[in-house]
């Protein structure tokens, strides 16, 4: 017979794991945690330093709208020079 512990549902349990006002970098090498400041247009990855557009969806509920271009194509072409790709 199967004990149940907190007599939570699934659903119920996984609700405690769940981080609002946050998100991860999209970078696949990366994956950080970012915590953008209420208002903020903009977000860099303190890891891997790519920047991300920031939508509030509402109050403390922010969503990456997509990457800042002209910053992270800079990224890629340091990277591709270390790596001695032309």
């Amino acid at each position: 017979m199967v004990e149940e512990r907190d007599k939570l549902s699934t659903a119920e349990s996984l609700r405690s794991t769940r981080t609002y006002g946050k998100f991860r970098c999209h970078n696949p090498t990366c994956m950080g945690r970012l915590e953008p400041k209420p208002g903020d247009k903009e977000i860099e990855c303190p890891i891997c330093g790519m920047r991300f557009r920031v939508a509030w969806v509402k109050k403390g509920f922010p969503r990456i709208r997509g990457p800042v271009w002209e910053h992270n194509r800079k990224i890629a072409e340091e990277a591709l020079k270390k790596k001695g790709v032309e």
